[in-house]
């Protein structure tokens, strides 16, 4: 929306065509993110709590939680309006991909927001019906994954890339469209389990996203996509305004969300922030690469598979309880010093991913 008014006023001075640059606007669009996230937020946090909208917390979790009773839930709002103005303001909106990421993100939102107003209103964990739930998942990601494949112009933007092969990249055909779905739906619900104690997984959201706008701006620009050796994908470059937005917006409500939180996120933030990297990455061509950097958010979901599966086979468990952050809590760590380890972890498999980029 700028970057048009901001074209026009290049006919009156040609300073303003500054903006035309990426890596300002993407800087613009962190700090707008931020600010507005910094700013807003307590009114959206009062507003929360003056309607209720307060966490339910699990009777079988950690006796540490139950003090989290009644504190405002739903955040995720807060990101979700954060990232939607900031890009709107500051992304070039003939970009198909903006409006893929924004569909999507937007739409998983919403399965989150009905997720999370049914399980205020009947006073419990359980939210909307899981075939449901993953019904409408599945729905929006076809949509959008049957959308890219449909509009791809190039091979490249289909082909998977694997990770430290520089000449090894595989056609998909339609299974773009099935592996896309796995990677939207499953980072989406995986992203979900994380967000389980305060600014667990808003951090590692940031950090993936902030690693994806890199690789993001090299994939779209010929030249340094041509130097890493990884297929250019034309218009990729601006996903790197919608990765800022994530980051300023996900640092803004980790103001919030830090230990003790004012406020959680909700499914309405952790389903759609999981989505909006699984989307990212698809339309860069680096899902492989999210699987490593988002390897936290793998670990989270595989215990909970691995929890399960063991109880009905054997009666047994593995972990203490599943997710495994609550296994390390009912072992005696203090929850700050899950969260922060969890973090330190995410930013190493960050920094594996992105030395991919080279290391082919």
């Amino acid at each position: 929306m700028l970057l048009w008014l901001t074209d026009y006023l290049t006919i009156f001075d040609g300073g303003f065509s500054v903006f035309r640059y990426l890596t300002l606007r993407t800087m613009i669009s962190v700090m707008t993110a931020f600010f507005v996230s910094v700013m807003i937020g307590p009114y959206v946090i009062a507003k929360l709590g003056s309607l209720q909208l307060s966490q339910t917390v699990r009777d079988d979790g950690p006796e540490s939680h139950l003090s989290k009773t009644g504190t405002p839930t739903m955040g995720g709002v807060l990101i979700l309006m954060v990232i939607l103005i900031t890009t709107l303001l500051w992304a070039d909106l003939g970009s198909r991909y903006i409006w893929v990421v924004l569909f999507t993100t937007t739409a998983f939102g919403l399965i989150g927001l009905a997720d999370d107003l049914l399980k205020i209103w009947r006073k419990n964990s359980a939210g909307l019906v899981p075939r449901w739930k993953c019904f409408w998942q599945s729905v929006v990601a076809m949509i959008a994954t049957i959308y890219l494949f449909a509009s791809a112009q190039t091979p490249a933007e289909t082909n998977l890339i694997v990770p430290f092969f520089k000449d090894v990249t595989i056609p998909l055909g339609l299974g773009f469209v099935v592996l896309g779905y796995l990677i939207i739906v499953g980072m989406s619900n995986a992203v979900n389990l994380t967000d389980g104690l305060d600014g667990l997984a808003v951090l590692p959201v940031v950090l993936v996203s902030a690693a994806l706008g890199l690789i993001a701006y090299v994939a779209g620009n010929v030249e340094f996509s041509d130097y890493l050796q990884i297929p250019y994908i034309a218009g990729a470059g601006e996903l790197s305004i919608f990765c800022g937005a994530l980051i300023g917006a996900g640092l803004g409500f980790l103001w919030f969300n830090t230990y003790p939180a004012q406020v959680f996120m909700g499914d309405v933030g952790s389903l759609a922030l999981g989505a909006a990297l699984g989307v990212v990455a698809i339309i860069v061509r680096h899902e492989i690469v999210l699987l490593i950097m988002g390897g936290l958010f793998v670990l989270e979901t595989a215990s909970v598979i691995v929890q399960v599966a063991s109880f009905r086979l054997t009666g047994k468990r593995v972990f203490r309880m599943a997710p495994i952050h609550h296994h390390f809590e009912l072992k005696g760590w203090p929850e700050p010093r899950v969260i922060v380890r969890f973090w330190i972890i995410t930013l190493i498999l960050v920094t594996i991913g992105l030395s991919t980029l080279k290391l082919r």
